[in-house]
């Protein structure tokens, strides 16, 4: 697929949406499906800037501290007095997925659009967004002016679908995916957006998958499949990567990795074989650490300080 070209050798890439914290029962985790994504893009070679916001509280500073620790850029990650810093209870199921349980009424609802944040798109080379931060009408109505910036500016834009109830409908998936040019979601997804999208899922997963690219004119869908491997499907080519065998932890943010090596590898012209592969065995190392990002955890350790108290952010 064509890419923006960049005269800079390292890509950028905007992500917008969450910033928040997992509260696990063994303690916080720093998350947040765009945070996630941004660490990782980083660390397989992006630039990327973050947009977002977090509250004025022990959370957000220590968000922002990780994340620039990190080497993401937080020019455009904002302040909000009023609302706390975005929350979710995660318990694990019998076989490491995560259940979430995520607070409402937080500072990522209000993400605000700003004209420095209109003069960064068009300079990258891709738009990350999501559904979930799309759940109320401030952030939301921020992303789509976003990404007609975008969609103006030529800068192709990854959605990565993440479904969590009650927080989406059928028109805020089928806008999305019609608003995008890559799309990424898992098997558990697939069902949920070809209904959204009208589209017959008789014929298979497959077929289902051609439908989207056609439908919606998509350059890349990947598809996800947990231990069985992910299907990349381009205009003129499937990929059928098998999973990688890894010890499971938990699977949280394995999803996140997966996409910054798929973002990375388009961004980076590798062949799709290639791209599944390596995207495969960044989200099984994932699996096999604690947390969404490991090298947050290492960072909050070296800090010297204990973690803010859950008490701090409203429960869920």
């Amino acid at each position: 697929m064509n890419m923006k070209p960049s005269s800079n050798p390292q890509p950028l890439v905007i992500s917008l949406g969450e910033v928040l914290w997992d509260l696990f029962p063994a303690g916080p985790s720093f998350g947040g499906a765009p945070a996630n994504f941004a660490c990782h893009a980083v660390s397989l070679g992006a630039r990327v800037s973050i947009v977002s916001a977090v509250g004025q509280d022990a959370y957000g500073r220590q968000a922002r501290e990780i994340l620039t620790s990190l080497g993401v850029d937080t020019a455009l990650l904002q302040d909000v007095a009023n609302l706390p810093t975005g929350a979710v209870a995660v318990s694990l199921d019998s076989a490491g997925k995560p259940v979430f349980a995520i607070t409402k009424g937080a500072a990522w609802d209000n993400i605000a659009w700003s004209d420095s944040l209109a003069a960064s798109i068009p300079t990258a080379n891709m738009l990350y967004f999501g559904t979930l931060a799309q759940r109320e009408a401030v952030t939301r109505g921020t992303i789509r002016r976003a990404l007609a910036v975008a969609v103006e500016a030529g800068v192709p834009r990854v959605l990565d679908v993440n479904l969590r109830p009650p927080f989406f409908d059928h028109t805020m998936i089928r806008e999305s995916v019609n608003l995008c040019s890559i799309l990424k979601l898992s098997d558990d997804e697939l069902p949920t957006v070809t209904a959204a999208c009208e589209i017959q899922t008789m014929a298979g997963v497959e077929a289902s998958l051609r439908a989207l690219l056609e439908r919606y004119d998509l350059a890349v869908i990947a598809l996800t499949r947990g231990a069985n491997g992910t299907l990349l499907l381009s205009r003129h080519e499937m990929i059928d990567q098998p999973g990688i065998p890894t010890k499971v932890c938990d699977t949280v943010g394995a999803g996140d990795s997966f996409t910054a090596a798929l973002v990375t590898g388009l961004l980076a012209g590798k062949p799709l074989a290639d791209i599944a592969r390596h995207a495969c065995q960044t989200a099984a190392f994932v699996c096999s650490q604690p947390g969404a990002v490991p090298q947050s955890s290492s960072n909050i350790m070296a800090s010297g300080r204990e973690n803010p108290p859950i008490g701090s952010v409203s429960d869920p």
